[in-house]
């Protein structure tokens, strides 16, 4: 019975060892576990939560910076609401590196078992700020694209080049910065990307865009032709008399019609002859060719020659007949006509 007791007596204090065994162990880790790249495994919680600050939390907790040529922005880890969950990681490693059954993790710490366990490292941040961020990035660095651009004087055409842009490439920075904020041993320098923005409208595409453009001088008295914004042909030309001034602005061939007859105006400048049509021939002052622009104005043919370089006609533009000929072949409807 005294042997049974003390059998008894003995196993109850092995128990009891065993037992403050396992309690002096709770806090301290298995070989063999790690969060993110950094090895905790058989250190006590305090030692463990000191390293996981200094070897890679201190390394987060630095600004990301961006630069972009001489321009530099800076992110800090306040503003982007930066948080490591320390305590969180560190239970959720020794909840998954200790078994839950207390034979299981005897036999675990007498063996030094390793425990093979991987706890990522989760950083979380506000989104909003990154994307506020880059935003602001994107405003700071850009650079339209301007498109090529003619503009008719009365001395011709006035030409503005294309010219490139730049722009930020948002999504690129926006995961380069979210990647240096979260990783550890990530480069905290970045440097924004950066992509071409075509213009819209080219020069080559501009000239394409006008075969032929029409600039009427006034003053001087002539006709610029331009083929694919390129001086061609000046011809000289007779414009509106004082009260019947030819009208300026810009405008377009409406449509063209050879040997046209005469639509007489309803004005008190045609007399009797006002509101008839007056077929091609002598009576008929629109000779060979009919450019209209403007509604009832128009570009024509005549064979008072002596009128040309001189404010002679009712409002219409003429030409001498080889002139026109020429203009109306090499300007198709729809041609621009500036008329200054």
């Amino acid at each position: 019975m005294l042997a049974i007791s003390l059998v008894a007596v003995l196993a109850l204090g092995a128990a009891a060892g065993l037992y403050a065994f396992d309690r002096s162990q709770r806090d301290r880790f298995p070989q063999g576990v790690r969060v993110g790249h950094l090895s905790i495994g058989g250190l006590h919680l305090d030692a463990a939560r000191a390293r996981l600050k200094r070897r890679l939390v201190r390394r987060i907790d630095r600004p990301v910076v961006v630069h972009a040529g001489s321009r530099v922005f800076r992110l800090t880890p306040r503003q982007a609401s930066l948080r490591v969950n320390v305590d969180g990681l560190l239970k959720e490693a020794m909840h998954r590196s200790r078994p839950a059954f207390f034979a299981r993790r005897l036999v675990d710490e007498v063996r030094h078992t390793r425990a093979h366990t991987q706890i990522p490292l989760r950083v979380s941040y506000s989104r909003q700020a990154v994307d506020t961020f880059v935003q602001a990035i994107g405003r700071a660095l850009a650079k339209p694209s301007a498109d090529a651009s003619v503009t008719p004087s009365v001395d011709g055409l006035r030409l503005g080049s294309s010219r490139e842009g730049v722009a930020v490439r948002s999504v690129a920075l926006r995961y380069r910065v979210a990647q240096a904020l979260v990783h550890p041993f990530a480069r905290h320098r970045v440097v924004a990307p950066m992509r071409a923005v075509e213009p819209k409208l080219t020069l080559a595409a501009l000239r394409a865009k006008y075969p032929a453009y029409i600039v009427v001088d006034r003053s001087h008295f002539r006709l610029m032709l331009f083929r694919h914004l390129q001086l061609v042909h000046t011809y000289t030309i007779a414009v509106g008399r004082a009260g019947l001034e030819t009208p300026a602005g810009l405008y377009d061939v409406q449509w063209k019609q050879v040997d046209p007859p005469w639509i007489v105006p309803n004005s008190p400048w045609a007399g009797a002859l006002a509101g008839k049509t007056i077929p091609p021939g002598p009576q008929d002052p629109i000779k060979a060719r009919w450019l209209a622009f403007n509604g009832g104005a128009g570009i024509h043919g005549t064979d008072e020659i002596s009128s040309l370089g001189t404010n002679a006609s009712h409002g219409c533009i003429r030409m001498a007949i080889p002139d026109v000929i020429q203009l109306y072949d090499l300007a198709p409807v729809h041609s621009p006509v500036y008329v200054a």
